[in-house]
């Protein structure tokens, strides 16, 4: 007699309880194929959870309140085994965009029906995409347009930027992969505090996360950007 397979172990990320709960309907759906092994409400909260648990699956809203989705990419492909399926309320291509390069493995939208959020689920688990081809030419589009975009790309005068926020883009600059955790231990600050930092400097550099951040300090180095 064969012996069953594991259940995928599911994550569940959206800073909507109602959502929460009806994704979590949807998983427990599909058991005892998968079941859900956590939830969370913001990147903080997705990222112990995954530590704690070590999901299979993140299910990822990328708009968490005042956080990017984006940014917990990285830190949770740190942890080595977990694919991300990113849920997405739009069809952004730019941030779909982001959210592949950063390491994300397939999107499903809010109003998908049960049995599409189950397939995709599994197709990502078994080493798949899940990505239609719609998404595909979008991201393409986009991703030319950023190309052909890079030279235009405005720069902000060097004096908004603390001194704190110049120490915080040169560490994301030479660890562009690495989680917060890990940037914040080498800046000798909380995550916290570099949560914080990271936000102001979207706002004066006109970037969205940390991968935009690191194309921006690529295409122009702090020390060359001039005063507007």
């Amino acid at each position: 007699m064969t012996e069953a397979p594991e259940a995928i172990r599911v994550l569940l990320v959206d800073d909507h309880p109602s959502i929460l709960w009806g994704l979590e309907k949807v998983v427990e759906s599909a058991a005892p194929a998968m079941r859900v092994v956590g939830r969370a409400r913001s990147c903080g909260e997705a990222l112990k959870a995954a530590q704690a648990t070590l999901p299979d699956i993140v299910l990822l809203d990328l708009d968490l309140g005042a956080e990017s989705g984006i940014d917990l990419i990285p830190e949770l492909k740190a942890l080595g085994r977990c694919r991300i399926v990113i849920l997405t309320g739009a069809r952004d291509s730019d941030a779909k965009r982001r959210a592949v390069l950063a390491g994300a493995c397939g999107f499903v939208h809010k109003s998908a029906s049960a049995d599409v959020i189950v397939d995709a689920i599994t197709h990502v688990h078994a080493g798949r995409l899940w990505l239609d081809s719609d998404d595909v030419a979008g991201m393409l589009v986009a991703m030319s347009s950023a190309d052909r975009a890079k030279s235009q790309r405005p720069r902000r005068a060097a004096d908004e930027l603390t001194p704190a926020e110049r120490k915080v883009i040169g560490a994301v600059a030479q660890y562009p992969s690495s989680p917060n955790k890990i940037i914040a231990d080498a800046l000798h600050i909380s995550g916290h505090t570099l949560r914080n930092h990271l936000a102001s400097i979207y706002a004066k550099l006109g970037v969205r996360c940390r991968l935009d951040l690191v194309f921006y300090v690529r295409d122009h180095p702090l020390d060359r950007l001039s005063s507007a």
